[in-house]
């Protein structure tokens, strides 16, 4: 089934941004669960003099990284969520590649989420009892890819994350930064529009989380669009972009790098590699052992 694009009206020549189109765009987001005094504006934005929600604008552009940071309650995951196409917000638009969301049903929708996005969690979400080829062949099969074809595909997307001899492996034989990356795999192996990855580092050891990170650098670096959700200065460092969010609002938006060069970590490696998190837990482990 073919989706049919529903783009915005551009607005005038002076008025655009310079550089790639836009992978995605929200315009005046709002989220707000529940009604009256029991509601839970999740994402509203500034609040005008009648304290109305003028609500979330974001653009991202081809080519970004962006880190997405928040404590508990500031509406990251409610926008990781959004941005996902998980979830419907009550009012504002959302275009993804060009399309608006708004106006799909949950099968297109589904397509969506199969071809426009790759996803990578916290938890790996990977399927037991199942080979690392076999999980990354999975969006193949729901998009209707032939045999030959999938395993082609899945053996190329973990050749990139350094796991082809581990192709034949099951989660419990992995390691579990071999699973995160099993998982960037699966998230690659459809070339989407955006990766989203939602804490992908959360349950990883430093140096795992460091081996993850340089691979989602070196996607980036080769013009793959990345947006990643986290509450770690360590990984945000990473980005080309952080956003910050509190009480619903985009309360920083700083650019750590151009959108069309290297991420931060590829600018400067040696510097950059200094200041790792793995780094530091090598050298402490060291001091501990002196003493």
């Amino acid at each position: 089934m073919r989706l049919r694009s529903r783009r915005s009206v551009p607005p005038p020549a002076d008025q655009r941004p310079s550089g790639p189109i836009p992978v995605l765009a929200v315009h005046r987001l709002v989220k707000t669960y529940g009604h009256g005094d029991a509601a839970v504006h999740a994402l509203s934005g500034p609040f005008d003099a009648q304290g109305r929600e003028q609500g979330v604008d974001l653009t991202i552009h081809q080519g970004d990284f962006v880190a997405v940071m928040g404590s508990s309650g500031s509406g990251k995951s409610t926008l990781m969520n959004i941005l996902g196409c998980l979830d419907a917000p009550t009012s504002g638009r959302y275009l993804l590649d060009g399309i608006d969301v708004g106006g799909l049903d949950e099968h297109q929708l589904s397509l969506v989420r199969n071809r426009k996005i790759g996803f990578i969690f916290q938890s790996f979400n990977l399927v037991p009892r199942t080979t690392a080829v076999a999980q990354v062949e999975l969006p193949l099969a729901y998009a209707g890819v032939k045999a030959a074809e999938r395993r082609r595909r899945a053996m190329a997307a973990l050749t990139l994350v350094g796991l082809a001899d581990r192709a034949d492996h099951r989660p419990n034989e992995l390691s579990g930064g071999q699973q995160q990356r099993v998982a960037v795999a699966r998230a690659l192996v459809t070339a989407p529009a955006m990766l989203l990855a939602d804490e992908p580092t959360g349950n990883l050891d430093s140096r795992s989380t460091d081996d993850v990170l340089a691979i989602v650098d070196r996607l980036n670096a080769a013009g793959r669009t990345v947006v990643l959700i986290t509450h770690e200065d360590e990984v945000a460092r990473h980005a080309k972009r952080v956003i910050r969010l509190v009480d619903g609002q985009i309360y920083e938006d700083v650019r750590q790098a151009p959108v069309d060069g290297p991420p931060p970590a590829l600018l400067d490696p040696d510097d950059f590699a200094s200041h790792t998190l793995h780094l530091h837990a090598v050298k402490a482990n060291q001091i501990g052992a002196a003493r």
